[in-house]
Order: structure tokens, then C-alpha cells, then sequence
């Protein structure tokens, strides 16, 4: 045994087993140090471009609010233009203007609208389009109904409200700057008597409005989502936009943070992504920055920070050397004392030599050993009593066999003498007596349970000069429910003796049965005597276990069994539910589980 244990022994050395005990001491601080360290430096790192971010869309945010308040607030002005809208009136009347005040409507109102769309720097151009053609077009400021339609905005289904990325096509590229990419406002002109009169087009450069599309930085690129979902880029957009950006608005309306802006894996590449919400103009601004060459660089450190620290520590493994062999004296005497136990002498018990670690260790052992040990030995005891309780129930079971046939045999007696009344009491007692000795499971059908009952119920009425009545209300469904065995009895023996006997008249006992979602109900009612307040309560009370229900007399004995019973089988959450009226009804009612006995073999 000593040589089996040597040459397991040989193949892991004391000293290799010392030199991983101190690397593994040594290592896990460093490591947790190292790892709180890199860890901070990249949550530096990345909260340091956030913050950036942070700042930059509140930027961003700052000139859409006011692109947003100027194209609002020069549409207005617009709309306040009466002498225009008396214009737009008489075109859509077909009314014709005179030379004269076409000349004045152009060097008074025209003038005057031209000149606030150019002292506005943040402005494209304000343009209103008529209801229809019958319109002399001033430009840059009133235009006829066809040459709205030389925008892309305008063949859309609804033309008001924002529309983003458009170029203006009024005219040819001679005429108009056709390169910059436009947002607009466009509002519909009404009147009370006239309805719709034309449009009004505010509009300015979306690099006005979002500068962040257009600015050309390093590893940063924005992009738009309107409504529709559609994705629209300024001039900053990367080659791999297409493959990036469904990812990140993934991410975004999956966001659900306080803060709109958050670190992602994008693919290959880290991204700081920024998002800025604009309900009134139905789009998304989103910025990134693309932050993966910072991370690496921490990455980067953190690789050569291990590179380090594995040389350091191949160094100081070569400076251990041999552990006392003193100290494994105390450990070959508990691999062999372990070694004997497996053999199975659980007897055997290790000689403590020191009273170091290894000492302690083997008293320990020698304790768990004394346990062990005993604990098999009480099991051997158990099991022996369990093989007696079988052979006494099978003792048991030969004498109700030996019962039953002697009743089988009183039956056929009593049935040649045309004692049929006998006959059929000893008929009910027997499937009482064949029921009561069936016990391969503690649970059994309802319809067993019901059948035992009806016969219960017979032998009962044999004793009384009333009559007990049995009214079944169960639903076919319920027939196969799983129920603790012999637990309707009691019940139903208590109906007879405490709610029925004392009033010794016909009557009815009435067994109803439910469904509540995945919970059956068996209710018992009986139309007896009845208990007044102070013994239901007491009875309940009982029924919860809070009084000792082993002792004195009444019928919480047994209903307090039958809640255990099903407690045990089934959880606290099922039992018993006992109501009762004095001189009218008690009625009881049990909660079981949905559980069918399809698969049980009783």
C-alpha cells in the first residue's frame, strides 16, 4: 500500500505542489489588482469619449433646437402676411391682377419677406407655392402650384411637416444651388371661407441644422432615422455604413438607460453611440465614435502587463525548494487509514501524531469515520424495521383475506335462506373491507373513493331508522383525480354523526365537485344540526394546527388528519375549507391540485 501510494505520489512532487501553492497565493491579489487596474483604465477610457459624446450632442441638440425655431418662427411670419394671403386668395378665385398692383405687391411685400429671409443667416429660403397656377412667380418668394412638383418633398402622399435630404430641382442647376442637401418645413395656407390657399416651404441646408452629418473627425460619423425607419447619411459616412448602422439602431431602440448614450460592440469595432430623440420633427439623431483603437491601446498594456508577471513568476517558482518531509509523516498515516476504509473496514481510526494541521485533519477524519459508521448502522436498523412492517402488513392482509372470504361465505348463505337484505349489507361491507386492504399507494381515484363512500353510506343506513341520502353532482373529468385514500370518509362520518344523528330524520348528504383553473374542488354539505360560530372557529383553529388535536373529544380528530394528509401529498396551499350555519348545514370543501391517476398503478 505504502509503494501504490509512492508511486502516485512520485508523479506530483511536494515541490511542484509548493511552487503552484505560492504562484496561486501570489497570483490571485496581483491578478484581482491588475484586474480592478486595466479595468478602471478602460472604463476611463470609454467614459472619457461618452462624456465627449455626451457634449457634443447636446451641441447637436442646441442647433436643431434652433433650426427648429427658425423655420417654425419664419412660417409663422408667413402665415401673418395678409396682403399675401389676399394674393393667394384671388389666384385660386381666378380674379387677374393689375400691372399696377402686381408691381406694388412685389416691391412692398416681396421686398420686405426677401429681406427676412436674408437678414436670417441660418435660412435656405422661405417659399410659398399657390393652391394653383394662376399666380404671377416672384422669386425667390411665391411660386405657382407646378413648380412645387419639381420637388422630391412634394410627390409625397402627406407634403406637410418635415421632410429631410431633399435638393432643390425648381429650377436647372444653372439657376439653383442643386448639391446641398435641404430640411424643410412645409405647412399648408388656409382660410376660413377659401380653405386651402398653398403651401409654405421653410428650409435650410441640413448641415445648418445637423452639423454633425457633415464634420469631418476622426472614427466619428452621424446619421438620421426618420419615421419610416429609413436611415439618412451627410457627407461623413463611412464605407461600411451599411453593415454598422442596423446594428447600432438595434441597440438603440432596444436602449432602455436614462442616459442616451451608451458603449456597444459593433461587429470587429467599440462604438460610442449618442442619440438624440426629436419628436416634434419625427427623426433620430445618432452620432458615434468609433473607440476601438483606445480600448486596444489599454488591451495592449494589459497583454504586456501578463507577459511580465508570468517571467517574474517562472523566476520565483526556480527559488523554491524541497517542503520538510517531517510534514507528510502525519499525511501517509491518513492515506492509509483512508485506504482501509475503502477496503471496508470502517473500523479502523488514524493514530494522531501531531497537533498541527495534519493532526487536526485526522481528528476530523476520525470523528467522520465514527459518524459514518453510525449512520450505517442506523440505516441496516431501519431497514430491518421496514422488512418487519412488510411482513406484518402482509400478515395483516392474509388475515383480511381470511375475513373476507368467511363473509363471501355468510353471503351465499344468507342469499340461499332469501336473506337479501343481509346479502347486501355483507355485500357492502366486503368492497369496504377489499377497499380498505387495496394500499399499493396512498393516493387513489375519486370514483374509488365515491364507490366507498356509497357503501359506507349503506352500511350507515343499516344502523338508523332515517335514511342518509347520497347526492353525487361531480363531473366525469373529476372521476380520475388523484385524492388521498379513505379521506372523504371522515368527513362524510361526521356529517352523519354530529350534523345528522342528533336530528334523526331523513335526509341528504350532498357531494359536488369543480374546476377552478388547475385546482379541483370536492365539496361536502350536509342539512344537519349544524355548529355555532364558537365551534367553527374552534374546529379551525384545530384543522391549523394551533391546538393539540390528539387529545379530547370531537370530530377535529379526524379532519385534522385528512388536512395532513393532503398538506403532505400535496402542499400547505391545499386542505380543507369547513363552513356552517347553526341548525341549517356544514359544509366542507376540499382544494386539491389537478392531478390524474392515468399513470398510477393502485
Amino acid at each position: 500500500m505504502r509503494k501504490k501510494f509512492k508511486q502516485r505520489f512520485d508523479r506530483i512532487k511536494l515541490n511542484t505542489k509548493f511552487t503552484g501553492l505560492t504562484i496561486l497565493i501570489t497570483v490571485i491579489p496581483i491578478a484581482f489588482l491588475a484586474g480592478v487596474l486595466f479595468y478602471n483604465m478602460e472604463k476611463n477610457v470609454v467614459d472619457e469619449h461618452m462624456r465627449y459624446m455626451e457634449y457634443k450632442m447636446n451641441q447637436s441638440e442646441n442647433h436643431v433646437s434652433t433650426g427648429m425655431d427658425s423655420l417654425s418662427m419664419s412660417t409663422q411670419f408667413f402665415l401673418a402676411d395678409e396682403q399675401m394671403k389676399q394674393i393667394l386668395i384671388r389666384a385660386k378665385n381666378e380674379q387677374e391682377l393689375t400691372t399696377q398692383e402686381l408691381l406694388e405687391f412685389q416691391q412692398n411685400d416681396i421686398k420686405n419677406l426677401e429681406r427676412l429671409v436674408n437678414n436670417n443667416p441660418l435660412l435656405y429660403s422661405v417659399r410659398i407655392y399657390a393652391e394653383n397656377n394662376n399666380v404671377q412667380e416672384m422669386m425667390p418668394i411665391l411660386y405657382n402650384n407646378a413648380r412645387m412638383y419639381h420637388l422630391e418633398w412634394a410627390k409625397e402622399q402627406c407634403i406637410t411637416g418635415w421632410h429631410f435630404g431633399y435638393y432643390d430641382t425648381t429650377y436647372s442647376s444653372l439657376i439653383v444651388n442643386q448639391e446641398d442637401a435641404l430640411v424643410g418645413l412645409v405647412t399648408s395656407i388656409e382660410d376660413f371661407q377659401n380653405g386651402t390657399l398653398g403651401v409654405i416651404e421653410a428650409n435650410m441646408k441640413m448641415e445648418t441644422m445637423f452639423p454633425g452629418l457633415y464634420e469631418e473627425h476622426a472614427g466619428e460619423w452621424s446619421f438620421l432615422i426618420d419615421a419610416k425607419g429609413n436611415l439618412l447619411y451627410g457627407s461623413n459616412r463611412p464605407e461600411d455604413a451599411d453593415s454598422i448602422a442596423p446594428n447600432i439602431v438595434e441597440y438603440v431602440e432596444n436602449h432602455t438607460d436614462d442616459t442616451n448614450t451608451l458603449y456597444r460592440k459593433v461587429g470587429k469595432n467599440k462604438y460610442v453611440i449618442s442619440y438624440l430623440e426629436v419628436p416634434n420633427m419625427g427623426v433620430t439623431l445618432v452620432e458615434t465614435q468609433d473607440i476601438t483603437e483606445a480600448v486596444q491601446s489599454v488591451y495592449r498594456s494589459r497583454t504586456v502587463f501578463i507577459l511580465v508577471m508570468i517571467l517574474v513568476l517562472i523566476g520565483l517558482s526556480f527559488l523554491i525548494n524541497r517542503i520538510i518531509m517531517q510534514m507528510l509523516r502525519q499525511f501517509y498515516t491518513i492515506l492509509d487509514t483512508i485506504y482501509e476504509v475503502q477496503d471496508g473496514n470502517l473500523s479502523a481510526r488514524i493514530s494522531v501524531q501531531s497537533y498541527d494541521e495534519m493532526g487536526e485533519l485526522a481528528e476530523q477524519l476520525n470523528t467522520m469515520l465514527e459518524r459514518i459508521q453510525k449512520l450505517m448502522e442506523e440505516n441496516i436498523a431501519r431497514e430491518v424495521l421496514a422488512k418487519n412492517s412488510q411482513i406484518r402488513a402482509l400478515q395483516n392482509q392474509i388475515n383480511a383475506h381470511f375475513i373476507y372470504n368467511v363473509l363471501e361465505t355468510i353471503k351465499m348463505m344468507a342469499e340461499i335462506d332469501g336473506k337479501f337484505e343481509i346479502s347486501d349489507a355483507i355485500t357492502s361491507l366486503g368492497k369496504l373491507l377489499r377497499y380498505s386492504m387495496k394500499w399499493a399507494s396512498g393516493n387513489v381515484k375519486l370514483e374509488d373513493e365515491l364507490e366507498y363512500i356509497r357503501n359506507y353510506v349503506a352500511l350507515m343506513n343499516l344502523r338508523y331508522d332515517f335514511k342518509v341520502f347520497l347526492s353525487l353532482q361531480l363531473p366525469d373529468i373529476l372521476m380520475d383525480q388523484e385524492i388521498p385514500k379513505m379521506s372523504l370518509q371522515p368527513i362524510v362520518e361526521n356529517a352523519i354523526l354530529h350534523g345528522i344523528e342528533p336530528l334523526s330524520e331523513d335526509t341528504t348528504i350532498y357531494i359536488k365537485g369543480w374546476m377552478e383553473a388547475e385546482v379541483c374542488i370536492v365539496e361536502i354539505t350536509d342539512a344537519g344540526c349544524g355548529m355555532t360560530e364558537e365551534q367553527l372557529e374552534k374546529l379551525r383553529t384545530k384543522l391549523a394546527g394551533k391546538v393539540d388535536a390528539n387529545g379530547g373529544k370531537g370530530n377535529g380528530i379526524g379532519l385534522k388528519n385528512v388536512q395532513d394528509r393532503i398538506q403532505m401529498a400535496f402542499g400547505a396551499k391545499y386542505g380543507l375549507m369547513i363552513a356552517s350555519k347553526e341548525g341549517c348545514y356544514t359544509k366542507v370543501a376540499i382544494r386539491l391540485p389537478r392531478n390524474t391517476m392515468r399513470d398510477r398503478v393502485i
